[in-house]
Parts: C-alpha cells; structure tokens; sequence
C-alpha cells in the first residue's frame, strides 16, 4: 500500500506537534467555544494577581460546560478552583437552583476567584471554601451535604487517589466524575518517570480501574496544553 505523506492527517507534514496543536486548538475553539469579556477578564485578573497559567483551555471549559448541561447536573464539586475560569463554565451551565462548591487551598487564589465570579454575576450560585481540600471535603461529608451530580478534580496531583475515594463518596449515584491532567505528557506510561505527581496520578487510574463502583476511561487531550489528558467515570454502584 503506498502511503501519501501529504495527506491532511500528516501532522509532522504541516508543522512541529506543538504549534500544530496550538493552531487546531485556536481554530476549533473560535468557532465552537469563543470567548467573551467575562472568560477574558478572568484570566486577565488571574495573570494580574500572579496565579500560575495552569487553567483549563477555552475549548475544555465548553466541554466542561457541555458536561453540565448534558447530564443535567444541578450540584457540582470542584476540587481545585484557582482562578475561577473552569468555574464559571461550570455555572454558567447550571439549571435554575442549581449550585457548584469550589475547593481552594490558596486564599489569595480564592480571593481572586470570588472577585471573578461577582464579575461574571455568578457569586449566588457558588459557594468557594477555603483551605485544604481533604479537610473541605471531610467537612462536606460531617455536615451531610446533598450527594453531588458532577465532581471535577483539578487540583494537586498528589492527593488525586484520595480525592477520587472522597468524590464518590459525596456523589450520587450515576454521577459523573471528571479529572484533569491525568497524562502528564505521557509520563504515566513511562516506567522510568517517578516523580510524586507520576506515580499519584498512576495510582489513581490503578483505583479508577479497580474501583467496582465505577464505570471510568481516559483520554489523551493534545493542545495550548500541551500533552495531556481526562479521566471520566459514572459512579454505578453503591457509596
């Protein structure tokens, strides 16, 4: 079979992987997930305040916001709020009386998260706590809080294994649970790759596999990102 290196699949053809994906993530993301002064302001406010680049792209805060939407989720978790941008996706696609509780170690990063949220006129319908996550979510569970619908983790990957067993326990069932950055550009295939957050996030897909409550994948995400990628599971058995 001869093989056409011209092809449009080609990517080494048209450019470095990088900017290949960059480009593709520009074009998709006008046209499906622009953005507006609210997503803009935020990020701006967060670069000003010195939070670190590390939010969601604009095309995964729309699937983000096309997640909420499609499964009609009316109380969400986010473990990890930074500066509010993936937030505000996830509320922005809230049914009426719906709410998301954001977890932020950072108060400064909360801060700056509140003040964005206001801006985008959504400080009724999410609450932001402050401090560690495990603690925030222990405290969720001593006060009995209502299960949630969608639980996303975008947090330290060091923790993620415990917030998994933490995210199923507060979810109801058929919840739908989703994970960031559980690739590390490839690094969770590399068995000579040990460092902390490597070997969390591989046992965290060890748990997300063995875990007979849970119906899970994952997959690789390339982007302005980079090499990376979203672990998904529906809690389908008991808590």
């Amino acid at each position: 079979m001869t093989v056409d290196s011209t092809r449009q699949g080609d990517g080494e053809a048209r450019g470095a992987p990088q900017e290949l994906w960059s480009r593709v993530d520009d074009y998709l993301s006008d046209l499906l997930a622009p953005s507006d002064e609210v997503l803009d302001a935020a990020l701006g406010a967060s670069e000003t305040a010195g939070l670190p680049a590390i939010n969601v792209a604009r095309n995964q805060g729309r699937m983000l916001q096309v997640l909420v939407a499609a499964t009609g989720a009316r109380r969400i978790l986010e473990i990890g709020t930074l500066g509010g941008y993936s937030t505000i996706h996830l509320a922005r696609a809230l049914p009426p009386g719906g709410r998301v509780v954001t977890l932020e170690r950072s108060p400064r990063h909360a801060e700056v998260a509140r003040e964005n949220l206001a801006r985008a006129g959504l400080a009724e319908v999410v609450e932001v706590r402050v401090g560690a996550a495990v603690d925030s979510l222990a405290a969720l569970a001593s006060e009995g809080a209502e299960p949630f619908d969608l639980v996303f983790i975008d947090a330290d990957k060091e923790s993620y294994p415990e917030y998994l067993e933490w995210a199923v326990r507060l979810a109801r069932l058929g919840a739908l649970l989703v994970a960031d950055n559980v690739v590390r550009s490839g690094s969770v295939a590399d068995p000579a790759a040990d460092d902390a957050g490597t070997v969390a996030i591989r046992r965290f897909h060890e748990v997300l596999g063995a875990d007979p409550r849970l119906l899970a994948t994952a997959v690789q995400t390339v982007g302005h990102k980079g090499h990376d990628g979203f672990a998904l599971a529906v809690v389908t058995g008991a808590r």
